[in-house]
C-alpha cells in the first residue's frame, strides 16, 4: 500500500470528491508522490493492456505559462494548482506491446506461448487500425486512467477539476509532443483544496437506465 495514503476509506473517496477550482498555493507535489500517485493511476484497464496513456506534469512556472493561454475558461486552477496533469493517448501504444507482455511472462502472470499468440493477433489489428479508430481507443483507456487520478489524488488528501476546454490542436506540440502521434484527452487540476467544490446533482437511476 502507499505510504502517501491519507484517506483510505471509499465511501469518502469516490462520493467525497467533487471539482475544486481554487488550491493552496504553497502545496508541492514531490515527483516521488506524482509518480506513485501515477503508478496506482495506471491499474485502470487498458483495452489488450496496451496502456496508451501518457502524462505531461505542468509544475514550474514556466510550464503554467505555457498552459496558461490554452485554458482560457479554467486559469484559476492553473494559478493555483500544485500541478496540472495532461494526460494524451499514445496512437503508437502498440510499440510496447511487446515490452507489456514481455513483462508479464517475466513476472510469471503469463505463460510464453499466450504471450506469443496473443501478441501475433493484437499487434496487425492495432496496426490497421484507421485514426479514427484508434482515437477512439486511446481516448476511452486514457479516461479510465483520468478518472482513477482523481480517486488517487483524493486517497491522497488532494483535490482535482477535470477539464476539457482547452485548445486542443495547440496543446501536444505546445509541451513538445508529436500532435499526430499525441492526442490531448483531458487535464486535471491538483493540489490542496482552499475552497470546497460545489454539491451538485445527478439524474436519477431511474431516469438513465434501461433494463432488457
Amino acid at each position: 500500500m502507499s505510504k502517501e495514503l491519507v484517506n483510505n476509506d471509499f465511501s469518502s473517496v469516490v462520493f467525497g470528491r467533487k471539482s475544486v477550482r481554487v488550491y493552496d498555493e504553497t502545496v508541492k507535489i514531490s515527483h516521488e508522490e506524482m509518480l506513485e500517485m501515477i503508478q496506482e493511476t495506471t491499474t485502470a484497464p487498458s483495452s489488450v493492456n496496451m496502456q496508451p496513456w501518457r502524462f505531461v506534469v505542468a509544475e514550474s512556472e514556466k510550464a503554467k505559462a505555457k498552459l496558461k493561454p490554452l485554458i482560457r475558461f479554467n486559469t484559476r486552477q492553473n494559478d493555483t494548482s500544485s500541478a496540472m496533469v495532461m494526460i494524451f493517448g499514445d496512437m503508437n501504444c502498440y510499440e510496447y506491446g511487446e515490452e507489456i507482455y514481455d513483462q508479464a511472462v517475466a513476472e510469471g502472470k503469463m505463460p510464453a506461448e499466450v504471450r506469443d499468440q496473443q501478441l501475433a493477433a493484437i499487434l496487425p489489428y492495432y496496426q490497421n487500425f484507421t485514426r479514427e479508430q484508434m482515437n477512439d481507443v486511446v481516448k476511452i483507456d486514457a479516461s479510465l486512467a483520468a478518472m482513477q487520478f482523481m480517486l488517487v489524488a483524493r486517497s491522497h488528501g488532494y483535490e482535482t477539476n477535470p477539464i476539457g476546454g482547452f485548445e486542443a490542436d495547440q496543446l501536444a506540440e505546445a509541451f513538445d509532443l508529436d500532435k499526430e502521434r499525441y492526442v490531448p484527452v483531458m487535464i486535471l487540476s491538483v493540489g490542496k483544496a482552499v475552497e470546497e467544490g460545489y454539491e451538485s446533482v445527478r439524474l436519477a437511476p431511474e431516469k438513465i437506465t434501461t433494463f432488457k
